[in-house]
């Protein structure tokens, strides 16, 4: 059956990318938060590789995820420090939060996984309304550069109990006009050489123009937007291949 990161999806992102593992967005975030005392929130935040760290420099964050399996891999995380995050399931599009916060980061991509333009536009209004006046979103996208269906992609990884899971990625959909590709992912868990668990997933995501995102950001209220590339304050993209990092705040007040 098809799934969302589910049980394997979810065990494979917390092998290939372990609590405090950092592309540079660990500390460029932390850095970007150092000095907020109020709320922070982290939608998508999986398995709490960055949640966990900011967690531990003395920042006030909560998570949100859809992946109920994503989040029981932080729940146990936290656990393990002896964290207490407040770890809420749900959707960037219309979740709720009795708190408002000074700040709401998606690092690594995440957005992009809202591949309809009017769940992302929901999303980011959703945002809006819960920051305070004058708190930050900051948030991660890239470019996609390779849009040619039918590529299929494998990796294998290797568990603490010896079982090996493999990943089959085909790229199915490019979709030019609305931006954004669908790829089929299959999981399989062996031991000993036999199958034990397969897992089917969709895996949707967007891609924005760097101006045309700067323009989203305004229409929704957004003010005194900066662009990064790469995890260098201010320094605008010039690669397709680079990380963009957006930071915008919210005016609320006359």
């Amino acid at each position: 059956m098809e799934s969302y990161y589910d049980q394997l999806s979810a065990e494979v992102y917390a092998i290939d990318k372990k609590i405090g593992h950092t592309f540079g967005d660990v500390e460029f975030y932390r850095d970007r938060l150092s000095g907020c005392t109020g709320k922070i929130l982290e939608p998508g935040v999986g398995t709490g590789r960055i949640l966990i760290p900011l967690l531990e420099s003395g920042l006030d964050v909560d998570g949100l995820d859809m992946s109920a399996a994503m989040l029981a891999h932080c729940k146990e995380n936290c656990k393990q420090r002896g964290l207490d995050a407040r770890l809420f399931q749900g959707n960037m599009q219309s979740t709720t939060f009795k708190d408002t916060y000074d700040a709401i980061i998606i690092p690594t991509g995440t957005f992009l996984l809202l591949h309809q333009r009017n769940e992302s536009t929901q999303a980011l209004h959703n945002f809006y309304d819960h920051l305070n006046d004058g708190g930050r979103f900051i948030f991660d996208i890239f470019l996609q550069t390779k849009l040619n269906p039918g590529t299929v992609k494998t990796r294998t990884w290797e568990t603490e109990t010896g079982d090996i899971i493999s990943l089959e990625e085909k790229l199915v959909t490019v979709d030019a006009v609305n931006q954004y590709t669908v790829s089929h992912n299959r999981y399989e868990k062996w031991r000993n050489g036999k199958l034990i668990q397969t897992e089917l997933e969709q895996f949707p995501l967007r891609w924005y123009g760097v101006e045309e995102m700067k323009l989203l950001l305004q229409q929704v209220g957004f003010e005194k937007i900066t662009i990064s590339a790469d995890y260098k304050q201010n320094q605008y993209p010039n690669a397709a291949d680079q990380i963009i990092t957006f930071e915008a705040v919210a005016v609320k007040s006359e």
